[in-house]
């Protein structure tokens, strides 16, 4: 769980950060999660966006990959959102206490 102080910090690394993956009318598909749980052991941080064709909300596709994956949910704004998890093996992002 992030502390309000973590996710401030993950907040401010995300909002230079372009969305590498996009949500279209297909949904969330298994395939998607895996390439999403892939760029997060690489990475740690990936921001999504959720094009508006598609029938989800950025929120509600963020809480169901998260959840899928056991990332966190850092933020949403608009039809963006940002996941972090920590890495095994490639860790980067250095938190906060």
């Amino acid at each position: 769980m992030l502390t309000g102080k973590q996710r401030s910090y993950l907040k401010s690394i995300a909002n230079t950060m372009d969305p590498i993956f996009q949500v279209g009318k297909n949904g969330v598909t298994e395939n998607f999660i895996k390439q999403v749980e892939d760029a997060l052991e690489a990475r740690e941080l990936v921001k999504i966006k959720v094009l508006n064709n598609s029938l989800l909300d950025a929120t509600e596709v963020a809480s169901q990959i998260a959840e899928e994956i056991d990332a966190e949910f850092v933020q949403s704004i608009g039809n963006k959102f940002v996941l972090y998890k920590e890495s095994r093996e490639n860790k980067k992002i250095e938190l906060p206490n």
